[in-house]
């Protein structure tokens, strides 16, 4: 027999390591609406892989009475969204992304100081992630152009209220987004989402990271600067709607 999911809505978050994803996620899994607010490595091709997001949050959490989505959150090339294959299911899609130099010392400041080595805390590694991903992002745009809403990371950090107003206007929820947000069974936990200590603050932190030990390369952050600059223009060009400072 045919089984459906229960939720018949989603939402999704496009984006890269680093970008304030897991902040956003458990902003959004805590409004009354939502449930799921980590990174479930999963990819979307059909309606099959739906239920299996279902199943696999149900391992972890229970989904909230009265939720009318469920999210997740892609970060890395290796999973897709096919909108295409999702059937008559409502799809909130989001996508969003943050400057070169700022995102990638914080890739390596991360994985710097995990106990093992791990390939991005090499600022090479963490650099052309950087420049493919975002290379993947605007392909998916330019694929489903006007499915998509775009926000510059950073806002949610810099202009908090503004930013949840409008996120919370394009999702159509009854309620307002908060400033604060719930701890969850994985809150925190390496591989679900950001792993530093910042994340159970539970409440937006506005206050940025320099990272002064971490050194990259001019000629590195010139060409991620230079990918931000080239794939940025055709995301917002083809998003329904965006938000970028001077348009809050």
């Amino acid at each position: 027999m045919h089984t459906t999911p229960a939720i018949n809505s989603r939402i999704f978050l496009l984006s890269h390591m680093r970008a304030n994803t897991s902040l956003m996620a458990h902003i959004l899994g805590s409004h009354l609406q939502i449930s799921g607010y980590y990174e479930m490595h999963l990819s979307y091709r059909s309606g099959n892989d739906l239920l299996k997001q279902e199943q696999l949050y149900a391992r972890n959490e229970s989904i909230a009475s009265g939720s009318l989505y469920l999210f997740d959150k892609l970060l890395h090339n290796d999973y897709q969204l096919l909108l295409d294959g999702l059937g008559t299911m409502e799809i909130k899609t989001l996508v969003s992304i943050r400057p070169a130099e700022q995102a990638i010392k914080s890739i390596i400041n991360l994985f710097a100081g995990k106990q093992t080595d791990h390939p991005y805390a090499d600022p090479h590694n963490a650099a052309r992630y950087y420049i493919e991903r975002l290379a993947e992002l605007a392909k998916f745009c330019g694929r489903y152009q006007g499915r998509y809403y775009y926000y510059d990371a950073d806002l949610i950090r810099s202009h908090p209220d503004q930013c949840l107003e409008r996120m919370q206007r394009w999702l159509g929820l009854e309620t307002p987004l908060k400033r604060d947000y719930q701890l969850f069974s994985q809150t925190g936990k390496p591989g679900a989402g950001d792993s530093s200590a910042k994340i159970r603050h539970g409440r937006i932190d506005s206050r940025q990271t320099d990272y002064p030990g971490i050194e990259v390369t001019p000629h590195l952050l010139r060409e991620a600067a230079e990918a931000c600059e080239t794939y940025r223009p055709l995301i917002l060009k083809y998003a329904q709607d965006s938000m970028v400072p001077g348009r809050l």
